[in-house]
């Protein structure tokens, strides 16, 4: 067997994994990506791939680069030069909730105790709101509390996804107020997003993020 050939069965299952990590049918997956069911298909199963094209839109839908797929280790994401000609677009609220729904990894801005912060965050979507968790009465808790019932915390929340082949790629910034989520409904709610800690270990606390601002870029490529 070729290195290609071991290298395209590879990415088949990691398509396949990550598509499955997401609930997604190989049918959703080719309409979120604009891709035929078949090609879907037909990566998964394995054979040669011609493509690069395709293999980029797949990246984009399954919220990965395309060298993420193949296990490539490559240079930092954003290092290499900007597309012949590249356009900055506004995204829409809808289009912003849209590419915020799949969840993943965000980034959450505040003013902590020792001046502005920012932490990375696993989150999921709860009903248009971001939902994270955190350990109860670490740091992160204590320095997303207001200490004043009924007043909360606004922060910011960034999600962006960077395509290395195209050039291309997209940013959603959210504004909005933190809420701790305390009651029994509320966190049988947060639960049910399946959520987990980016950092690991017994993180119970769960957070949302409500938003009152979405805002949204996207770079496209000639």
């Amino acid at each position: 067997m070729s290195e290609q050939v071991t290298t395209m069965e590879r990415l088949g299952r990691r398509i396949a994994e990550r598509r499955e990590s997401l609930n997604l049918s190989r049918q959703e997956l080719a309409e979120r990506s604009g891709v035929a069911v078949g090609y879907v298909a037909y990566l998964e199963d394995q054979s040669g791939i011609s493509v690069r094209e395709a293999l980029a839109r797949l990246a984009e839908a399954l919220e990965t680069t395309v060298e993420g797929l193949l296990g490539e280790v490559t240079e930092p994401a954003g290092a290499g030069p900007a597309s012949a000609h590249p356009t900055l677009v506004p995204l829409a609220e809808e289009e912003c909730l849209r590419l915020l729904r799949p969840g993943g990894v965000g980034r959450i801005a505040f003013e902590g105790r020792y001046g502005l912060t920012v932490l990375p965050v696993n989150f999921r979507m709860s009903e248009g709101a971001i939902v994270f968790r955190t350990a109860a009465g670490g740091s992160t808790d204590e320095d997303l509390s207001t200490g004043v019932e009924d007043v909360e915390y606004e922060v910011a929340f960034e999600v962006d996804r960077i395509e290395e082949l195209t050039r291309g790629g997209w940013s959603v910034l959210v504004h909005g107020s933190l809420h701790h989520v305390t009651t029994e409904d509320e966190q049988a709610e947060a639960a049910s997003t399946g959520v987990e800690p980016w950092a690991g270990g017994r993180r119970q606390h769960y957070l949302k993020i409500r938003p009152t601002r979405l805002t949204g870029r996207r770079i496209t490529t000639a």
